[in-house]
C-alpha cells in the first residue's frame, strides 16, 4: 500500500510538471499600479504614406456643389428635371497616394499629402475648395481603405492583418496574432517603421508601462511587428522538452503496467 501511494505521488508530480512547463512566465504591464492614472494620446491620428488608398468625401449644404469633388472615374448625367447624378464606375475606390506622395483630386488637381495627418489632409482640401470659391463651407471626411500591418516571430500565428479604420495599438496587434508564444521574448518586441525614406526599428518591453509613451504604441500603415524568439532554432529548446516529457510519460506508463500486473 505504501509503495502504491509513493507511486501515485510521483505520477502526479510528473503530470504537474508536464502541464505547467508550457505556461507563460511573463505578465504584461506588470509595473502598473491599480487605481493610478497613466496618460494616453487620445488625439492620435494616422499619417498618410505612399501607396495608401484614401476614401475622401466632400459634402455641402447644397449637394449639387459637392458632386464634382466626389468623382471617382465616373461621369455625370443630367436628367430632365436638371438634377445632376454620377454614373457608377468600375475604377478602384479611393485615391491612391503615388510614389511622389501626391493624389490627383478632382478640380483641385495634384495635392501632396504624404506625411500629413488625417486632419491636415482634410484641412488642406477644405481650404483649397474655399479659396477657389467653389463651396463656402465644405465638409471633408477621410478614411483609409488599405490600412494594414504585419506580425512576425514568436506569436500564435504570423501574417498581415487589415484594420477597419486607422487606429490600432501594439498590444491589440499582438493579441490579434494569437499573443506572444511561450518561446517569445516579451521584452524584445520590435516595431519596424518607414520614416523619411528609411526603416527604423523601435524595441519594446510589454511588461513595462513605458510602452504607453512609445511612438509605436499606435501602429501606422505598413508597420512590421516582430516578436523576438528566445532561441534561433526551434529544435534546441522545444525538442529537448518534448523528449523529456515523452520519456517521462513512457516511464509512467511502464510503471503503471508493471504495478497492475503484480
Amino acid at each position: 500500500m505504501k509503495r502504491k501511494i509513493h507511486f501515485l505521488i510521483l505520477l502526479a508530480v510528473v503530470f504537474l510538471l508536464c502541464s505547467c512547463a508550457s505556461s507563460k512566465k511573463f505578465v504584461y504591464l506588470q509595473d502598473m499600479e491599480p487605481g493610478q492614472g497613466y496618460p494616453c494620446d487620445i488625439r492620435y491620428e494616422a499619417v498618410v504614406h505612399t501607396d495608401d488608398r484614401l476614401d475622401i468625401t466632400v459634402s455641402s449644404k447644397n449637394p449639387e456643389l459637392a458632386i464634382p469633388f466626389n468623382v471617382r472615374g465616373g461621369s455625370f448625367r443630367v436628367d430632365a428635371g436638371g438634377s445632376v447624378t454620377e454614373n457608377a464606375s468600375s475604377a478602384p475606390r479611393g485615391y491612391r497616394v503615388d510614389v511622389d506622395g501626391n493624389i490627383d483630386f478632382p478640380i483641385l488637381g495634384k495635392l501632396h499629402v504624404e506625411g500629413l495627418r488625417v486632419s491636415e489632409v482634410t484641412s488642406l482640401i477644405r481650404d483649397r475648395i474655399v479659396a477657389g470659391g467653389y463651396i463656402r463651407e465644405p465638409l471633408v471626411s477621410l478614411e483609409f481603405l488599405n490600412f494594414k500591418y504585419s506580425v512576425m516571430g514568436a506569436v500564435g500565428h504570423t501574417g498581415t492583418f487589415s484594420v477597419g479604420g486607422d487606429r490600432i495599438t501594439l498590444l491589440e496587434a499582438v493579441a490579434r496574432a494569437g499573443d506572444v508564444s511561450p518561446r517569445g521574448r516579451v521584452n524584445r518586441v520590435a516595431v519596424i517603421r518607414e520614416e523619411d525614406g528609411q526603416r527604423v526599428m523601435y524595441m519594446h518591453d510589454l511588461r513595462s508601462k513605458d510602452l504607453f509613451q512609445s511612438p509605436c504604441f499606435y501602429l501606422q500603415q505598413n508597420d512590421i511587428v516582430y516578436v523576438e524568439p528566445k532561441y534561433n532554432k526551434e529544435g534546441n529548446g522545444d525538442k529537448a522538452w518534448r523528449f523529456s516529457t515523452v520519456f517521462l510519460s513512457l516511464i509512467s506508463a511502464v510503471c503503471t503496467v508493471i504495478w497492475a500486473t503484480k
